[in-house]
């Protein structure tokens, strides 16, 4: 095996880190001086677009400068930062690459809409990073190669292996990227105001900058850069929050305090006779669409008849012109055929149906899972099927953690396999700082929304109200139903990916809080998509074209394909994100599901059992694979119209589509275990590399 611990001398990695410290002590000093003289010039009445422009492209422009200065062709420096990146700045690059838009925007936000049930992606999220640091960080460090494709082919001794794992960790990377591409583009529209589209390829000049001259050295050293940016974006808007509400600069500590008063709220808002008008409304708007789709052919017709007569009559009495357009949008908008009609009305009937209910359709935030498991037959089946999903969604991120490809290729980029181990524990720390926090930002903001947004009326709404409406409705909308010109919590559909974005204008912070919360979006968005663009491009250049197309391809080469295939997977993600697919949180789930049965059995067997061999691991792999994409595409909404899917949604045992890896890590682990005992023992040299990654000799 190659050489694990970097031979360069203690000193100059002594005095290589303190270089660092000097230079990062002094970009958080400039950060925050920056954002003080923005909040200067607020006050002075710059306009608030220029100051979330100005933020936007400093930073990505900062970001851009680091990958300038970081441009490399050599091969280590290209692909493992050249071994050399400390421990404590190799977690803070760690835990940015991991704060990804779905755990900066996505996580608090989950946990508003779901209460308790969103405890499981903290739970998963933290204890898969335990596995991490005892099953598979420091003996990656050990083998000391570029990709886990290269540990997996060369541990299995097989090609085939090495391509299934390339085609794995292609596949869950790109599912991860759109995610972090659509935050982007999200984040930019609402700085910016440009259309969606656009900002999601202006933020991919932002990505593609670092990661293509510099690949892992430039994306090391920005992410340690936008680490520091996440942290202070995140924590300072949170505190501020705790001390408008409570006094107390220290919002963990009143988390508790302020779920009672959220729990007491939400009693008052089940039983308000407002609210239950509100339910009653939406729900006889669930039954008028019920009620076309049991005969659709005639409400078509009459639709179409009702909505022809209205635009001629508007016309024949010579109504406003806004009047005639509205009507003649509205008759150009309805479905073109049968089918279309089917569709539109059963996606209305169904958001129509989530909102009758108490809440606005939001769990009770301190209720651990649905139904009662004292109550009715149909409550105990809510409740077991509830506690079921949670526990399975909690095992998927775990193990996915623990088996993703970008973040796990950061254990090659320490100097000592000791200080891999050690970098875990400081990625653990840093992202501690953020999702500790979380929790508490969750019910703060509901606090907020709860005691005073609510019964505000509709003339007197704050402006981000409509602003964010305007970026997209789907994540935000409000709707006057029962026609008594005040919101109601039931008249307000707000997506978790605007909750944590939206949060200092919930709180009422000046406008350059919410440009750095934005800047903050930004920096997680950027830094994990620089480090799922580089994994999917390296594997393709260095595991499927030097590996198994072209050994003989010079360092330079492999480089350059790197970069084309960096140019290439960028372009394609953002076209996928440019549709809109679903929301961040999902795809990302998706991914750790896709990685955990694709991976974990084979590099955890691979390192701990002797007897694993190439048979077990091509068959482990795709058994995985295969049940866990199959789960996904016939039963996730947005798959099943990308891949026209109209057969019935078919849960096994009630567990929703974002856990599939409950079925697919089990059976890759059975399937590797039976066909390596079933199949011949691996060659020598294969187990003799299983041996020395658990007792390397001295």
């Amino acid at each position: 095996m190659p050489r694990a611990d970097d031979p360069t001398p203690r000193a100059l990695r002594t005095a290589f880190r303190r270089r660092l410290d000097r230079i990062y002590l002094w970009y958080t000093i400039g950060f925050v001086a920056f954002t003080l003289g923005l909040a200067l010039f607020e006050q002075m009445g710059m306009p608030k677009r220029w100051i979330g422009i100005t933020f936007l492209l400093a930073t990505v422009a900062l970001y851009a400068c680091i990958g300038i200065i970081s441009r490399t062709t050599e091969a280590a420096e290209y692909y493992v930062a050249g071994r050399r990146v400390p421990a404590i700045y190799n977690g803070m690059a760690t835990a940015a690459d991991w704060m990804s838009a779905a755990s900066f925007i996505g996580l608090a936000g989950s946990l508003y809409l779901q209460g308790y049930s969103g405890l499981a992606f903290i739970m998963g999220w933290t204890g898969g990073y335990c596995l991490v640091a005892l099953l598979i960080a420091p003996y990656l460090r050990r083998f000391g190669q570029y990709t886990i494709p290269d540990f997996l082919g060369e541990r299995y001794a097989s090609r085939l292996a090495r391509f299934i794992a390339l085609a794995a960790a292609i596949l869950c990377s790109f599912l991860y990227v759109v995610a972090q591409i659509y935050g982007v583009g999200l984040i930019t529209t609402r700085l910016t105001g440009v259309d969606f589209v656009v900002g999601i390829f202006l933020g991919l000049g932002g990505i593609l900058v670092c990661s293509f001259l510099g690949g892992m050295r430039a994306v090391t050293w920005t992410q340690v850069a936008q680490y520091i940016i996440i942290v202070i974006a995140y924590l300072i808007p949170v505190i501020w929050l705790s001390v408008k509400q409570t006094g107390v600069p220290v919002p963990q500590l009143v988390y508790g305090a302020q779920l009672q008063q959220v729990t007491e709220r939400e009693r008052r808002l089940i039983d308000d006779p407002k609210e239950i008008e509100v339910i009653e409304a939406f729900r006889a708007r669930a039954e008028a669409y019920r009620a076309r789709l049991e005969n659709v052919p005639r409400a078509l017709s009459q639709e179409r008849r009702i909505a022809q007569e209205r635009a001629a009559d508007l016309k024949a009495a010579d109504a406003p012109l806004a009047e005639i357009q509205q009507a003649e949008k509205a008759l150009a908008t309805m479905p073109k055929n049968e089918d279309e009609a089917r569709q539109q009305w059963s996606r209305a009937l169904a958001a129509n149906e989530a909102r009758a209910r108490p809440l606005a359709g939001m769990a009770p935030h301190g209720r651990p899972f649905d139904g009662d498991p004292g109550g009715s037959a149909a409550e105990q089946r809510a409740f077991d099927e509830s506690r079921r999903n949670f526990f399975a969604l909690v095992f998927c991120l775990m193990i996915g953690t623990a088996a993703l490809p970008h973040i796990l290729v950061r254990s090659y980029t320490t100097p000592t396999v000791k200080e891999a181990r050690e970098s875990v524990a400081w990625s653990l720390f840093f992202i501690f700082l953020l999702y500790f926090t979380a929790p508490a930002l969750a019910v703060l903001v509901k606090f907020e929304v709860f005691n005073v947004l609510v019964g505000t009326p509709f003339d007197r709404l704050p402006a981000w109200i409509s602003n964010w409406s305007k970026v997209d409705p789907s994540l935000l909308s409000v709707i006057d139903i029962n026609r008594d010109g005040v919101l109601q919590l039931g008249e307000m559909k707000i997506g978790g990916d605007i909750v944590v974005l939206a949060m200092p204008e919930i709180g009422g912070m000046p406008y350059v809080i919410s440009g750095m919360v934005a800047a903050g979006g930004v920096a997680a968005a950027l830094s994990t998509a620089d480090g799922l663009l580089l994994t999917i491009a390296n594997a393709l250049s260095h595991d499927l074209y030097y590996k198994l197309i072209n050994a003989e391809a010079s360092a330079a080469q492999r480089v350059t394909i790197s970069k084309v295939m960096l140019l290439v997977v960028a372009l394609a993600a953002a076209a996928v994100a440019a549709s809109k697919p679903v929301d961040i949180l999902f795809i990302v789930s998706a991914a750790f599901s896709v990685a955990g049965s694709a991976f974990f059995p084979a590099l955890v067997l691979g390192v701990f059992w002797s007897r694993a061999n190439r048979q077990g691991a091509v068959a482990g792999m795709v058994a995985g694979l295969a049940v866990t994409v199959y789960y996904l595409v016939r039963n996730d909404a947005w798959l099943r119209s990308v891949f026209r899917i109209h057969a019935p949604v078919d849960l096994w045992f009630g567990i929703q589509p974002i856990s599939a890896g409950v079925f697919g890590v089990p059976l890759g682990l059975a399937v590797m275990v039976l066909v390596s005992l079933a199949t011949p023992a691996p060659a020598a040299e294969s187990v003799e590399m299983a041996r020395e990654l658990r007792y390397p000799r001295r």
